[in-house]
């Protein structure tokens, strides 16, 4: 364990000196990546002055021991040895997972698209209540949301609904929401009681930074449109609504949330840009998928991946089958135990591929 330890701080070092170089900082890309490394490698340095100090105890109780010249100081050795050694494996393993290579894509921000699916009026309504469940969770980790396109239902929640989530590792975390998300309840709009299912689908795009997915603008075509939905006067009736089309892959992205024509488009080439990176990304885990048994969906939009049951009060995840009676707060936005759960699963699998390494 030390050994490997030692490799990252050695890595550690060369970040540090790396990213106070005057060609570093003036490459934006890579002052970026290299601060993001720091940050990780400034984390894994701390476990390993904790760890170091804590296997100094134990070779230093265990000379006492077997020295035994002072029985006062042997059984305090003994007691120092004892509660030594029940934090070092609890440590190891923390490490253990810290020195999972990570995702690149983990510390992005996102783009989430929630779109109704089968079930009318009623996966509308659950796609309202799976963005008020996202909004909430975002809020309780301390990150920011903004609205990016939005169509409402006919009777209540949306159509679609695309907003983009800003903060620390997000992608990371959000990653695992991207699948197919089925709803059993009584609609609101049923007269008999019967329980229907609906479905709604949401996509999560890491959201490409301008380095990492260049844009020609003649490949783009830019309509401009008057907004619809709430929004005022000077919304509706001027064209600051915006739509792109990617002329060479046929992407279409628009934004029609600001009032300003120039930050729509803004908003607009970032999620363009968004799909055109997730388009490469699913392509490339789609070639991994035979190297890897991950969690996460490779590109696999149609895959069913959670069932919130009324009735029963229950929310199942079918990927790692966990089973929660705790469907009220978990719609109202804590789904950080099934997502703690789903990190575990996936960074239990990276360990066994990578278990010749850690």
């Amino acid at each position: 364990m030390i050994d490997k330890l030692n490799i990252v701080k050695q890595r550690f070092d060369e970040v540090n000196d790396l990213i106070i170089q005057p060609d570093v900082i003036s490459d934006q890309k890579r002052y970026i990546e290299l601060n993001k490394e720091y940050k990780d490698l400034r984390a894994l340095m701390d476990e390993r002055e904790k760890y170091i100090s804590l296997t100094d105890n134990i070779q230093e109780a265990e000379e006492i021991i077997s020295d035994g010249s002072d029985p006062e100081m042997t059984e305090m050795a003994k007691l120092q040895l004892e509660e030594a050694k029940e934090q070092l494996p609890e440590l190891e393993e923390k490490i253990r997972m810290m020195l999972i290579p990570k995702d690149p894509e983990d510390a992005k921000n996102v783009v989430i698209e929630i779109r109704a699916g089968t079930g009318g009026d009623e996966a509308s309504i659950f796609a309202g209540d799976l963005y008020r469940m996202y909004t909430k969770y975002v809020e309780s980790k301390g990150w920011s949301h903004n609205i990016v396109d939005f169509s409402e239902g006919t009777s209540g929640g949306f159509k679609e609904m695309i907003f983009e989530v800003s903060g620390e590792d997000v992608y990371g975390t959000m990653k695992f929401e991207a699948g197919v998300h089925r709803v059993q309840r009584v609609p609101q709009t049923e007269t008999q009681g019967r329980v229907h299912t609906s479905a709604a689908t949401v996509m999560v795009l890491p959201e490409a930074e301008e380095f990492d997915v260049e844009i020609d603008p003649k490949d783009v075509r830019i309509d401009y449109f008057c907004s619809s939905g709430p929004g005022g006067q000077s919304v509706n009736t001027t064209y600051s609504a915006v739509r792109l089309t990617h002329e060479p892959t046929g992407l279409v992205a628009q934004c029609q949330d600001q009032k300003s024509q120039h930050k729509n488009k803004e908003k607009a080439f970032r999620v363009l840009r968004s799909r055109l990176y997730e388009m490469e990304l699913a392509k490339k885990m789609e070639a991994d998928a035979a190297k890897r048994n991950s969690m996460v969906s490779s590109g696999d939009r149609s895959a069913k991946i959670r069932t919130y049951n009324y009735a029963q009060s229950r929310v199942t995840d079918h990927r790692i089958n966990l089973t929660l009676y705790d469907l009220s707060n978990i719609i109202n936005g804590d789904i950080q135990k099934i997502i703690d759960e789903l990190q575990l699963a996936e960074n239990t699998q990276k360990l066994k591929e990578n278990s010749d390494m850690l």
